[in-house]
């Protein structure tokens, strides 16, 4: 597989050797949806929380008496069919959204979704990224000047100058290899990989 290769006018100068196993596999849309929607269930704090019939604020004093007004029996104003009463089944702090993927489920969807992107040229690679000043306009600048608008970077060292300029950027993510989560590479138009990086990722999908 040939991965181009840009230099900082966002021109095509050359191509990279990348491996097949990781950036030529077939597209498995089952895979793809399963791993991310895996890391979007695994991120939630499952903090949301419902009061039953107990914990709400009521009386336990009857409504009204149980025969002879014509309307149905009540027994007090916490019942589930009454405005303001508790739910039946409340939706509690402990639940559990988590799923489980295996490493090499895992590892073979975000391979997928490599290969996928650089089929569509929506993944290349840059020998470095780097800017002399923690200024957001000079990283801006630059990544326009190659084209990119919305971009998932992913580099070998992310230092405080690369950092503190991007943070202001809502389009661009700098992240190290570790980090790049499969719904980055799937919600960001590009992906741009430096070379380092590139070997850091070859190593860690083999």
């Amino acid at each position: 597989m040939e991965l181009k290769l840009l230099n900082e006018q966002g021109q095509a100068a050359s191509n990279v050797a990348a491996p097949d196993t990781i950036f030529g596999r077939d597209y498995n849309e089952a895979l793809i949806h399963q791993v991310v929607v895996a890391y979007q269930a695994n991120a939630r704090s499952g903090n949301r929380k419902q009061k039953d019939r107990e914990e709400v604020s009521h009386t336990t004093k009857k409504p009204w008496r149980q025969k002879g007004t014509g309307r149905a029996r009540a027994g007090m104003s916490s019942s589930p069919l009454w405005r303001g009463g508790g739910r039946i089944f409340p939706n509690s702090p402990d639940e559990n959204f988590s799923h489980k993927v295996n490493k090499k489920m895992y590892r073979a969807g975000v391979c997928s979704i490599l290969s996928q992107l650089a089929r569509e040229g929506r993944l290349s690679v840059v020998e470095n990224l780097s800017v002399d000043a923690p200024k957001t306009k000079l990283l801006a600048q630059k990544l326009k000047g190659m084209g990119l608008e919305s971009v998932l970077v992913i580099t070998d060292n992310v230092d405080e100058n690369l950092l503190l300029a991007s943070r202001n950027l809502p389009n661009v993510l700098i992240v190290e290899p570790r980090h790049a989560d499969p719904v980055s590479l799937v919600f960001y138009k590009k992906v741009l990989i430096t070379k380092p990086a590139l070997a850091k990722i070859e190593e860690m999908l083999a």
